[in-house]
């Protein structure tokens, strides 16, 4: 689908960090439709070219006249969060269609929601949509303090949620094993927010005896080098393009690729939603996404958007 237009209708501030951005079809249009826990994939020009950020929507229990999405100012980043942040009404750039990797499992018997953060975008948008079709659910959302938990109001009026402040020390939020329990036939859990609360959270249900087809998660951010890391340059052939490569440290092999005038398909650039997933012929891997399984590692699927090499080489199938 080509990419849609979109115009900036209205801005306002949930926290001091976070902006609430309305986007209306820049020619009046009406808008894709699309559910509860889906993003859209902005279009931000860094540089001297453009890269796309994915962010949640947050209005799935409205009609699709406007997409609802808020945006955390992330200092650290490469400056995408920057870019939107300096938006005003009225600008207009590109955004590609709705697209769900986040979906609620349906015929479900029951919904745990567990956010943390900007975390809570699709997972509230999944609240609305299971209250307006009344599916059990209840809904954790945890934050540093009240001045910094978006949409706090909001969550708040619902019946079946549950606000946590952890005063910047996790141990002092959601008692998971508690929040979680045991597994029951029909109930599905998901959990959106920063690594740590999604690694704690499916730790937590998994050591309780919950299935892996029951857990369901999105992370916002890259899942990072373990620390001491020292990232070394290496070297990728591409064995359909027939192009050997170097990756020099802090790039990408997607970036370098890129670069390179290649064209490989990718969507978040984070690790998380396995768009860019190639396969793997030769090499090891050091793999930092969050999105293939253990089975799909072990049949060689790779994320060049994020992962990298412990070996001098890899050999992929692109």
């Amino acid at each position: 689908m080509s990419p849609l237009r979109m115009r900036v209708a209205h801005i306002d501030s949930l926290t001091p960090a976070i902006r609430r951005l309305r986007l209306v079809a820049a020619d009046g249009a009406p808008l894709p439709a699309f559910t509860a826990g889906a993003h859209i994939g902005v279009h931000v020009p860094l540089g001297e070219r453009t890269q796309r950020r994915a962010y949640s929507l947050v209005n799935a229990h409205g009609p699709a006249d406007h997409y609802e999405i808020a945006v955390l100012l992330e200092p650290a980043s490469s400056g995408g969060s920057r870019w939107m942040h300096a938006l005003q009404a009225g600008d207009e750039f590109d955004i590609d269609a709705p697209r769900n990797d986040f979906a609620l499992a349906t015929g479900a018997r029951r919904h745990l929601l567990i956010a943390g953060g900007i975390g809570i975008t699709p997972i509230l948008a999944m609240a609305h949509a299971l209250g307006a079709a009344g599916e059990p659910y209840a809904l954790h959302y945890a934050a540093r303090d009240a001045s910094s938990m978006a949409y706090h109001d909001e969550v708040g009026a619902l019946p079946v949620a549950t606000r946590w402040f952890d005063g910047g020390d996790p141990r002092h939020g959601i008692p998971l094993a508690e929040t979680i329990g045991k597994p029951e036939a029909g109930a599905h859990l998901y959990v959106c927010g920063p690594a740590g609360l999604i690694a704690a959270t499916l730790a937590a249900a998994r050591a309780l005896g919950w299935p892996d087809d029951a857990l369901h998660s999105e992370l916002f951010a890259a899942t990072p080098a373990a620390p001491g890391d020292a990232e070394a340059p290496f070297e990728v052939r591409l064995a359909a393009s027939d192009r050997v490569l170097v990756v020099p440290p802090g790039t990408s092999i997607l970036d370098v690729m890129i670069d390179a005038g290649l064209d490989p398909l990718y969507d978040c650039k984070r690790g998380d939603c396995g768009v860019c997933a190639t396969q793997l012929i030769d090499g090891e891997p050091d793999h930092r996404d969050i999105c293939l399984s253990d089975d799909d590692r072990a049949r060689g699927a790779f994320c060049p958007c994020v992962s990298r090499a412990k070996s001098a080489c890899l050999v992929l199938d692109l």
